[in-house]
């Protein structure tokens, strides 16, 4: 025994590993967790829980480290799903936590008992889990850890009877580091390499996780190399491509039949850091133009697996680019016929309206007034789903970590 609570031993826990900012709407149950709540720990209250983990997202990702979300036993775990589902699309890192009831009335399932804790938020964590005993709490939060960093990361959740907190702990909690990055196979990427050097009009089809791993300068010099045509992953959430540069042609269409008429005439795509692929509504069609060979680079099993067709890898994003800029040939400047769409990064055209109708400005205007009254630094976070053409028209994304979007649509809901 230490003489210190499971919360003294958990807070010190978080705080070595970084994690001293949370987000939370909680109740009576989260109570005893946040009694006494130290100094050096900062607790941003939100009005709904819902909002709790939306701004635990934004911040995970601005700052590329997990995030601590606190909310209310089931009703409160309830609340928050649409953004947990979003958080687990986005590929974010967050601990979510909720109390229970006390141990010694759990078997009589009491008032603000959640029934089935780890059952009620999936299948959107990568993990859930209610301790079964108090001392194991904080070893819990570090396998919390682990997990939601890992690729692909995203959203784990814990439940923590109330009375756990103020029992004696074994002993300190033991921190470990967890490596996040996973290489590619090399031989299967030498042969990725190949092909794409043998290529006549290549196409590189780059997805959020080249963005979430810093790999903008990456994504820029294989393209330059190559002189293939850049593509954004359809719905990707965070661009993956500078939109002004000269390579690139915009993102892919939504639907199985306009993607494949879009990549018409070319022979060989590849796509890094995203699904094979992101589709609604259904328009029937083939996945891919005759003569077209698509290759798939994905740190998700997952991802993998359900890809309908194309030759798959697993690896980090940004390590595959890094990979294969030392492995393709070089192709001469200017060898690429890009055919840019004036929309960007938006799937389908802006519609045709006039600049003002009876007086009342277009979206198209007012997106422009924004852009042109904005810094040229301005973080750009999207929920027009209705005016995206309109935006990425007036709006194009030329820097990186200034554009977001929720890849889980719940900005539809709350």
């Amino acid at each position: 025994m230490t003489g210190k609570t499971v919360r003294d031993v958990t807070y010190q826990l978080l705080r070595e590993l970084g994690l001293t900012t949370m987000f939370g709407n909680p109740g009576s149950t989260e109570e005893t967790f946040l009694k006494d709540f130290p100094a050096d720990f900062r607790y941003i209250q939100t009005l709904h829980e819902s909002s709790a983990v939306g701004a635990a997202d934004g911040f995970a990702q601005a700052n590329r480290r997990p995030a601590i979300v606190n909310v209310h036993t089931s009703a409160g775990l309830s609340n928050a799903m649409s953004n947990i589902l979003t958080a687990f699309q986005n590929r974010t890192p967050l601990i979510i936590t909720a109390g229970n009831q006390t141990r010694d009335m759990l078997l009589m399932e009491p008032w603000l008992t959640n029934v089935e804790p780890t059952l009620l938020p999936k299948p959107w964590v990568k993990w859930s889990y209610e301790p079964v005993c108090a001392e194991d709490v904080p070893a819990a939060f570090m396998r919390a850890y682990a997990i939601a960093v890992q690729p692909p990361a995203g959203p784990v959740f814990l439940s923590i009877p109330l009375d756990d907190w103020d029992k004696p702990a074994k002993g300190p909690a033991l921190v470990r580091s967890v490596a996040t990055r996973i290489a590619p196979d090399p031989e299967v990427l030498s042969a990725f390499a190949q092909a794409l050097s043998k290529a006549s009009n290549p196409a590189l089809i780059y997805g959020a996780a080249i963005a979430r791993g810093q790999g903008w300068p990456q994504a820029i010099a294989l393209a330059e190399q190559l002189q293939a045509t850049v593509y954004a992953a359809p719905a990707s959430e965070r661009p993956p491509f500078p939109e002004s540069h000269p390579l690139y042609a915009g993102g892919l269409p939504f639907a199985i039949a306009p993607l494949s008429q879009k990549l018409a005439g070319h022979d060989l795509a590849i796509v890094i850091g995203a699904p094979v692929f992101r589709y609604y509504p259904y328009v029937a069609g083939d996945y891919l133009p005759e003569g077209l060979r698509l290759l798939h680079i994905t740190d998700d099993p997952s991802e993998a697996a359900r890809a309908p067709v194309g030759d798959s890898v697993l690896g980090d994003a940004v390590l595959s680019l890094d990979a294969l800029i030392a492995q393709v040939k070089p192709r001469p400047v200017g060898s690429a016929a890009v055919k840019r769409q004036a929309h960007g990064l938006a799937p389908h055209p802006a519609a045709k309206h006039a600049e003002s109708i009876d007086g009342l400005l277009s979206s198209l205007s007012v997106f422009q007034a924004l852009r042109a009254a904005t810094p040229a630094n301005t973080v750009l976070i999207e929920e027009s789903p209705s005016n995206l053409a309109e935006l990425h028209s007036a709006w194009p994304v030329d820097q990186p970590d200034s554009f977001y979007t929720f890849a889980g649509s719940s900005h539809l809901r709350v």
